[in-house]
């Protein structure tokens, strides 16, 4: 493999850690993402990569550990270390002043299906790029 091949795999596979989707919820965000393709392509486009590579659960066997709909989450942005917890919903339930985001924002898509521990890089609306650690699930 030629030394650009291989730095694109490695950024690949920093950028896409493993996910897990509750198959209760699949449908749901699947409807979502079709439903944003004309207001909001780029990120229905990524909602829906994420999925096809997510590894599908029955909702009985997900992981606590795993961020999901309804999960609140605590993240560090490892450049400022500021931390932050939020709770992921669909878009009826986002309040960001009660700290509930929906899963159809960039940060919404980037924490769907993380567990505990993964650090993962996220692009925001500025087009910066950030690495963000999970640090718990509740």
């Amino acid at each position: 493999m030629a030394p650009q091949e291989l730095t694109k795999a490695r950024n690949r596979r920093t950028q896409n850690p493993k996910i897990l989707i509750s198959a209760d919820d699949l449908d749901h965000l699947e409807a979502l993402a079709e439903g944003a393709m004309t207001r909001n392509a780029d990120l229905a486009d990524r909602l829906l990569e994420e999925l096809g590579r997510a590894k599908v659960l029955p909702a009985a066997k997900m992981p606590a550990n795993v961020v999901g709909i309804g999960n609140t989450v605590t993240y560090r942005d490892e450049s400022s270390g500021q931390e932050r917890a939020v709770t992921l919903v669909y878009p009826e339930d986002a309040d960001i002043a009660q700290g509930k985001i929906s899963v159809m924002t960039p940060i919404g898509v980037a924490l769907l299906g993380l567990t505990e521990g993964v650090s993962f890089h996220w692009d925001t609306r500025a087009e910066q790029r950030r690495t963000l650690t999970v640090l718990s699930v509740s």
